[in-house]
């Protein structure tokens, strides 16, 4: 009696020290495929930040057609955008966060500059789509404020399944330390209290919002305001510092 209990205990413990060693492996095998994704990521993400320059070069110059401007604007916020929710997917996961928190800065500056090339094809193409700016925060956020951005997400979501390429949706973080949006802000009069913010046209700011309509409202009465010359090459040179900056990572 006694060595069968002793048998089964044996038997209990080798099962268990499997489980847990079957299950250290996999986590190691789970996060240094993780890990690869991410480097992959990071990769596009160098290659779209010389693809946006070159972009950028191209537009300041004015001369390109408007619908193949349009088209490739949307395209490249699209494939930035599905990049971006993977690094979330798995910064949500990983332990790995100092690191994605540097790569999710590149998709921030990637939309800052997406979002100023928008703006001189929008005064080319005369207003050919609406833009829908969204700031949100990034770190320390509260209870409330996460709520909060859950809904103008999901809110945002709708209004772009809705609008398609009629409207430009470009969401950045507010408070990463990025200069080029911060003077974006700056220059919207957007505080980083007030986070989260959606500014439609660049003329429309908004806080507080329940329905997708009240949204769509404001969509559908664009209103233009033209950047400065000065103010342009203020944040187009911040755009570029930290472009290098973040290359150099």
């Amino acid at each position: 009696m006694l060595k069968s209990q002793k048998h089964v205990f044996w038997q209990a413990l080798f099962v268990t020290i499997l489980i847990f060693g079957v299950g250290i492996v996999f986590g190691i095998i789970l996060e240094n495929w993780r890990t690869g994704k991410v480097d992959e990521l990071y990769q596009r993400s160098e290659i779209s930040l010389l693809d946006i320059k070159l972009q950028t070069e191209i537009y300041s110059q004015g001369d390109f057609k408007c619908n193949s401007a349009v088209r490739e604007t949307f395209n490249f916020a699209e494939r930035i955008y599905e990049e971006a929710r993977q690094l979330e997917r798995y910064e949500t996961a990983s332990t790995l966060s100092e690191e994605l928190k540097t790569r999710h800065q590149k998709y921030d500056i990637l939309r800052a500059n997406l979002f100023f090339n928008s703006l001189r094809i929008r005064e080319k193409c005369e207003d050919s789509f609406n833009t829908a700016l969204y700031i949100y925060q990034y770190n320390n956020q509260s209870i409330d404020t996460k709520a909060k951005q859950n809904v103008f997400s999901k809110l945002l979501g709708e209004l772009k399944d809705r609008e398609g390429t009629k409207l430009l949706l470009v969401p950045m973080a507010g408070d990463n330390g990025i200069v080029s949006i911060n003077l974006i802000m700056d220059k919207f009069n957007i505080a980083k209290e007030e986070l989260p913010v959606i500014l439609i046209n660049n003329d429309i700011k908004i806080n507080d919002l329940t329905t997708v309509e009240e949204l769509e409202a404001y969509i559908k009465k664009p209103k233009t305001r033209k950047w400065s010359d000065s103010s342009d090459d203020v944040i187009e040179k911040e755009i570029e510092k930290e472009e290098l900056k973040v290359i150099r990572l």
